[in-house]
């Protein structure tokens, strides 16, 4: 049962809010992620910078399973999954 304090997704063209300009629900700080320490990277073709973060979560099992599926949906690509600063799985891709 929901509280009367639960929160409402609305689509932007919602009258009753939720438009562009109305800020991010929830409260949520894009730049504040210290609360989503783990994050799959999609690296790009030269393996020299991240193009992508596919997830970005709290829990390890959570990380773990996006960074499977990652290298799953990109086999040929360079995918990690990082810890904070810290690099704990990659995956390479076949070698050609």
């Amino acid at each position: 049962m929901l509280s009367s304090a639960a929160q409402q997704l609305l689509p932007s063209d919602n009258p009753r809010g939720g438009g562009p300009g109305s800020g991010i629900p929830f409260g949520l700080n894009p730049t504040e992620r210290e609360d989503l320490p783990y994050h799959v990277e999609l690296w790009d073709e030269t393996k020299k910078s991240v193009e992508l973060i596919l997830a970005a979560t709290a829990s390890a099992s959570i990380g773990y399973a996006a960074y499977f599926a990652a290298t799953k949906e990109f086999p040929s690509r360079f995918v990690t999954l990082r810890h904070k600063h810290t690099i704990i799985s990659r995956w390479n891709g076949p070698s050609h």
